[in-house]
């Protein structure tokens, strides 16, 4: 590998590994916090997270609700370390997902859910850490030392663990074989080229990014990758919204990327971007059942909790390749650093 090569794209080719180090590393972890949760059976699911672990926390919910039928809300950190609310959890489970673990509104709203009758589960990159320490469970994600500003394994490996935490609590056995295929999916992800959108992106500042449910926790990822990385603007939508007050801003050649998995969303993705299509955008989408879009290379997994996750491999590597091109260091974002530990 050449020594110019930027930590995020050294990150991202890590990634295969990363995922089938926390299968293997963290298995048990896992497996003993799914007991834990199908013993608790908890009424609701809440989470708290902040910035590309609330991405992963977004994807979590829509596993959450797919696979146990549990409704899950996001609760803000500062109820707890801003308002000193304390919150009414008995019968509840908390999820709680920091990269370093150690952010002091993360700590202090799961300690007050675990005060106020919550079973916490903490999902980090650091064993050790308060998080870890303020929860009942603490799930070491193992996705090795990170050092580009902006996530990419930690975010996977976040997403990896709690579809993984919710296959071993309502026992879904076909969800953990997909699991086990994701560091090879993984692999063939990274492979994908997508620079077929960089002449859409030349010269507008700001884009679209869709998806519809577990995707649009992924394309909630993306459009913050496309801030932090290339500097521009990018927003994400479900794709059942985007026709609404969004579409005003649609006008000829705006860009349009349209994150579908194989699921029960791809044909309603689809249809989005063939509309946006026919309104003059340059429209991209990961689906084959779209007329109008153009088609980008993707891995189908064949589950479709675990079709999304390769998605933002293969638009990882895009972008940090984006940004080079666009003369860009992606590991140095301006203003940015790696830790941001809100209060």
């Amino acid at each position: 590998m050449s020594a110019n090569t930027t930590h995020m794209r050294r990150e991202i080719d890590e990634i295969p590994d990363a995922a089938a180090r926390l299968l293997d590393g963290s298995a048990s972890a896992l497996a003993e916090a799914g007991r834990g949760l199908r013993e608790r059976d908890p009424h609701f699911v809440v989470t708290v997270a902040r910035g590309s672990s609330d991405h992963a926390a977004t994807f979590m919910k829509y596993a959450v609700e797919l696979t146990a039928g549990l409704a899950v809300a996001s609760v803000g950190p500062s109820i707890a370390s801003i308002y000193g609310a304390k919150l009414r959890l008995r019968g509840s489970a908390c999820l709680a997902v920091s990269q370093s673990g150690k952010s002091p509104d993360i700590v202090a709203m799961a300690e007050t859910a675990r005060a106020g009758g919550a079973l916490t589960v903490a999902i980090t990159n650091t064993a050790d850490s308060p998080l870890a320490r303020a929860s009942d469970y603490a799930i070491d994600i193992l996705a090795g030392p990170e050092r580009s500003v902006a996530a990419t394994k930690t975010f996977v490996n976040s997403a990896v663990a709690g579809l993984a935490l919710m296959a071993h609590a309502t026992n879904d056995q076909p969800l953990l074989k997909a699991l086990a295929g994701l560091p090879g999916h993984f692999e063939k992800a990274i492979a994908c080229d997508w620079m077929a959108l960089a002449g859409a992106l030349e010269n507008p500042q700001s884009l679209f990014i869709l998806g519809r449910g577990p995707s649009f926790a992924i394309a909630s990822e993306a459009a913050l990758k496309f801030k932090e990385t290339c500097a521009m603007h990018a927003e994400a939508y479900s794709a059942a919204e985007v026709m609404h007050g969004p579409l005003a801003l649609v006008g000829p050649d705006f860009p349009v990327l349209a994150l579908a998995a194989r699921d029960a969303s791809e044909p309603s993705i689809a249809e989005a971007a063939d509309g946006l299509a026919a309104k003059g955008a340059a429209a991209f989408i990961t689906s084959d059942k779209a007329k109008a879009a153009r088609l980008l290379p993707y891995v189908a997994t064949g589950h479709p909790l675990t079709d999304p996750l390769p998605l933002i491999v293969s638009f990882y590597g895009f972008v940090e390749a984006f940004a080079r091109h666009r003369g860009l260091d992606p590991d140095t974002p301006r203003n940015l650093r790696k830790v941001t530990e809100t209060v």
